[in-house]
């Protein structure tokens, strides 16, 4: 029988290494004895071949326990002259041909088994000395056990050959680089080969001076720190994806960038799905799963991302509904609201993939191995769920994935349901600002009106903006625009609130000045209730007005503004003002004084108001944003107010938008002279009837004799009641527009109420009866005195009514 060293490369490397080998069959005796094992315990091959291995240890008893289990060990062995001598001994399984098990001992001698020997021989640590061609000529116990049954065959061979490491040629240039450096390396990080079931190793590499024949050498050391490097590889990918997620409040993009994180970092296609109600910004079902009737909670498609191009796994594009089988690992994972991991996703028949042909399909097709399906719930609401697949990576799911999977989908379940928070009172301020501005805004005969109204994108909320075109006495129009301080419902909220105070000041004829001075007030003391009550947060802090009152019969504009941006005039030629109005504080200051500022308007002239955020950007200061805005303005004479509208709209940058933007234009427009009839008079009785008797004749002329009875009534009892408790001299004019406008001026500020008279009263009576017949009436000051008036709406098939004058 052949000895060893002929029959196995691998004992002459290991024989060349110091160790002394031989094999012990199943029957006990000795198979194969080295020269190495003859000089160290004196017998000879054909002294030793076929005795019982029993022979070499010092004790028999203690050879009984070498067998049955690999083990190593310090031991003493009996030689040939009868002496003993310790060792380092390590017994390990050989297999052999027809399934036969046989045992290979191995052993170094005191010479050899140096305590540094010893001591790499017991480390835990996988450890190996490698020649100067990188041939290995020696493995600890440790390493051993990593390769298994066929160690034995490893020593001799090279290091290219070598199944620890994934790139063995980065290996090589470490090991060449510390025999010729003689500078250790340590801790540098490798993969391992098998990617199936991946490692990591720390590897050491250190010089040996003579590890074979004198030459020298490298010794390497594996720490295996797969964990520690999971660990930190989870931290890395959290802190990436908080960068990630959550930098917007748009739900789709978020579901997204969900995706676009799973994928490839933990998976090759991950799809996000949510529940219908949480993509429209609605309440999601605190618990999902089938209904009483058996119907499956409507889902759709927030995110999806693939190794592939065009992301062939996908069955649904984004925002499209998914089906979601009622048996089935997503169901479940909605009912119970616990995670499915499936390390190997099964196909066979019997399994939930027989409901669902199209899953199937791209299961098989695409080599879809492994599933993980997380939910996604925040504070304690189901909203969807989060579905990982892996195809092209070997390595299957496992529980460090699932705690990791979780963890990054509970964090971007936050910023989900953050998002469809802010959609839902976005939506809901939206709709309120939306009920609160004026459904059919009109300037009558006096002003052409047109408005536009550009809600703030998704990153600050729908604000305060509002505007109103409000019909005042003698076809005069007050414009309106204001903005309130903050965002979202409060702001939208109060809006509706300073909305409805400047119609009821409106209702009053207050100039513009007075009507901010009574809003300011106002805004202090609901303020100051606020403050008391702890309102949080409270409904409103501040709003800026821009008011303006037209009067269509003198062409004259009279308007005050409270820290609102100024109005630009465009005339006919096209020529663009910024009108010098007095910017005055916010309203909600308490106790402001604003200025009215009177300008003849040129008819054909357009004023342009419009709130703040369609001149102020976050980069660029408003002076920037006027330019702008005139820059638009001025080319486009003659420009007709939709065009002009939408152009002033335009000079907003697209992704710029930092708050609402509201937009009213007004071209002004002027009566006829044969629309105004007017005529002055003294302060005397007599006078009155003459002036009544003139302007029933007017009425007959304009064609509305069927008037003529109840406005010459009308006319007398204002006439009247200027003469007894007013002061001259006075003035009646009559307006034929939309209505027939009836007005006394005088240069008293007495102003008389309607009030009931007793039986037995003269007087009293004028103003009672004036309201019966009127459809409006009332008074306002003026800068002489005030002006009483009353409107009669026009017959039906007037002329002035049929030419919608």
């Amino acid at each position: 029988m052949p000895d060893f060293d002929a029959a196995s490369g691998a004992g002459s490397a290991y024989g060349n290494a110091g160790a002394a080998l031989a094999v012990v069959g199943r029957s006990g005796v000795v198979t194969r004895w080295t020269d190495a094992a003859q000089e160290l315990l004196g017998h000879r091959a054909e002294e030793i071949l076929g005795r019982p291995a029993e022979r070499l240890a010092a004790s028999p008893s203690e050879a009984a326990g070498w067998f049955g289990r690999e083990w190593s060990g310090r031991t003493l062995l009996r030689r040939r002259d009868g002496r003993t001598v310790r060792v380092s001994l390590r017994v390990s399984v050989l297999p052999g041909p027809d399934g036969r098990v046989d045992w290979l001992l191995s052993a170094l001698g005191a010479a050899e088994s140096t305590p540094a020997v010893s001591v790499a021989e017991n480390s835990p640590f996988p450890t190996a000395v490698w020649d100067s061609d990188l041939c290995m000529v020696w493995l600890n116990a440790a390493l051993a056990r990593a390769y298994g049954p066929s160690w034995p065959e490893r020593l001799g061979r090279p290091l290219e050959e070598s199944p620890l490491y994934a790139d063995t040629d980065q290996v090589s240039a470490l090991f060449r680089q510390v025999l010729e450096s003689g500078v250790p390396v340590i801790d540098r990080e490798l993969d391992q080969r098998d990617r199936r079931w991946p490692r990591t190793y720390a590897l050491s590499v250190f010089p040996v001076e003579n590890a074979r024949d004198g030459e020298p050498g490298v010794c390497s050391t594996n720490v295996d720190v797969t964990t520690s490097r999971q660990a930190r590889e989870r931290v890395t990918l959290l802190s990436w994806a908080g960068t990630r997620i959550g930098t917007t409040l748009d739900i789709m993009q978020t579901a997204q960038d969900l995706a676009d994180v799973l994928v490839p970092a933990m998976a090759d296609y991950a799809t996000v799905d949510l529940a219908g109600a949480v993509e429209l910004g609605d309440e999601p079902l605190a618990r999902l799963g089938t209904t009483c009737s058996g119907a499956v909670p409507a889902f759709h498609r927030g995110g999806v991302a693939s190794i592939r191009d065009g992301i062939p796994e996908s069955l649904w594009a984004r925002g499209e509904p998914v089906f979601v089988p009622p048996h089935s690992p997503f169901m479940e994972v909605l009912s119970t609201g616990r995670s499915h991991l499936e390390a190997v996703l099964d196909t066979s028949p019997g399994t939930w993939v027989d409901h669902d042909a199209g899953r199937r399909e791209k299961i098989i097709s695409l080599g879809m191995h492994s599933l993980l399906v997380i939910p996604i719930h925040a504070r304690g609401e189901i909203l969807g769920v989060a579905v990982l697949v892996r195809t092209e990576t070997p390595v299957p799911f496992d529980e460090n994935d699932r705690m990791v999977a979780e963890e990054l989908v509970g964090r971007a379940a936050l910023s989900l349901d953050n998002a469809r928070r802010y959609t839902r009172e976005h939506t809901a301020a939206l709709a309120l600002q939306r009920d609160l501005l004026p459904r059919n805004p009109s300037g009558g005969n006096a002003l052409d009106v047109e408005w536009r109204y550009l809600p703030s994108d998704r990153r600050v909320g729908v604000g305060g903006d509002w505007f109103d075109v409000i019909e005042l006495s003698s076809t005069r129009i007050a414009l309106v625009v204001g903005d309130v301080v903050g965002h979202g419902i409060s702001a939208a909220a109060s809006m509706g609130r300073i909305r409805a105070a400047v119609l009821t000041l409106a209702a009053l004829d207050l100039p513009p000045a007075e009507v901010l001075a009574h809003l300011d007030d106002l805004l202090a003391r609901l303020a100051a209730e606020d403050f008391e009550s702890k309102a949080m947060p409270p409904p409103i802090s501040g709003a800026t007005c821009l008011y303006i009152v037209y009067d269509p019969v003198t062409r004259r504009c009279c308007a005050a503004r409270a820290g609102h941006p100024p109005p630009a005039l465009v005339d006919p030629s096209g020529a663009v003002t910024l009108l010098d109005i007095p910017a005055g504080a916010p309203l909600g200051v308490g106790g402001q004084t604003y200025e009215d500022v009177e300008l003849e308007l040129t008819e054909g002239s357009t004023l342009v108001l419009y709130t703040d955020g369609l001149v102020e950007t976050r980069d660029r200061d408003i002076d920037f944003g006027l330019d702008r805005l005139r820059d638009a303005l001025t080319q486009r004479p003659g420009a007709s107010l939709e065009d002009l509208c939408s152009a002033v709209v335009g000079t907003v940058p697209a992704g710029e938008q930092a708050d609402d933007v509201m937009v009213l234009l007004a071209r002004t427009r002027v009566l006829a002279p044969d629309q105004v009839m007017e005529w002055e008079l003294d302060a005397d009785p007599s006078t009155v009837g003459g002036v009544r008797a003139t302007a029933v004749r007017t009425l007959v002329e304009w064609g509305l004799d069927r008037l003529a009875s109840v406005a010459e009534q009308i006319i007398g009892e204002l006439l009247a009641n200027a003469v007894l408790h007013a002061v001259g001299p006075l003035r009646l004019r009559l307006i034929r527009d939309q209505v027939l406008v009836c007005e006394v001026f005088d240069s008293s500020l007495n102003v008389l109420r309607t009030a009931s008279a007793g039986p037995g009263d003269e007087g009293g009576r004028g103003l009672v009866i004036v309201a019966a017949l009127a459809s409006r009436h009332g008074f306002r000051g003026t800068p002489t005195g005030k002006c009483v008036w009353a409107e009669l709406p026009l017959p039906p098939g007037s002329e002035a009514s049929s030419n919608g004058i």
